[in-house]
């Protein structure tokens, strides 16, 4: 293991540019986000939690008419958010000790929750719940299976990790939350591990 999981924010204050130039605005996330989206309510406010310069996760979420607040941990993708969406609710803070005080109709963690280790994870997950409105969902990538690996981001080493579904399901299930979909290296997502799951509503 090379990469530094605390080195993250660092990571991403350096390659904010070539990250933002490099990602792709295909949006191979698109079935994703729609199905995220038939469970919320019109207009309902959404959390995207690690959302970096806002492409394309939150540009399709507030096209859809959604109230975006994004939360990064680096200033220098912020900034990018910032320059595409002055008015936008753009703030920095580590997903690690999430604690908005607000609660959201749903939580995105696109390519950003898996930058923390196995215990932040297990940790970050009842923190979302908190967040969570009765009848709110997330949306998650994660592994395929229980992992530690390295990517990179520009020429830098970049840490990943994964609990297994088995983990997650029974983590959120602790958290008042029922997982509704996991698909291991979807291959109509770009080989993404995506789970989904919802908290309980008022009348369940």
């Amino acid at each position: 293991m090379t990469a530094d999981p605390d080195a993250i924010a660092g990571i991403y204050e350096r390659q904010a540019r070539a990250w933002d130039a490099a990602r792709t605005c295909a949006l191979f996330e698109a079935a994703w986000l729609e199905r995220f989206a038939t469970i919320l309510p019109p207009g309902g406010r959404v959390l995207d939690l690690g959302c970096g310069a806002g492409e394309p996760i939150a540009r399709w979420l507030i096209e859809a008419g959604f109230r975006v607040t994004g939360v990064d941990i680096s200033e220098a993708m912020l900034a990018l958010a910032l320059d595409r969406w002055p008015d936008g609710d753009w703030r920095r803070a580590d997903m690690r000790h999430l604690d908005l005080g607000e609660r959201f109709d749903g939580i995105v963690a696109w390519d950003s929750f898996f930058h923390l280790t196995p215990d932040a994870q297990r940790a970050c997950l009842p923190a979302m719940a908190r967040h969570l409105s009765p009848g709110g969902a997330i949306l998650v990538t994660v592994g395929p299976d229980a992992n530690e690996v390295t990517g990179t981001v520009g020429d830098e080493p970049v840490y990943h990790a994964s609990l297994s579904p088995a983990d997650y399901a029974r983590i959120l299930e602790q958290t008042g939350l029922r997982l509704t979909a996991f698909i291991a290296e979807d291959p109509d997502c770009d080989r993404h591990s995506v789970l989904m799951a919802r908290a309980r509503g008022p009348d369940r």
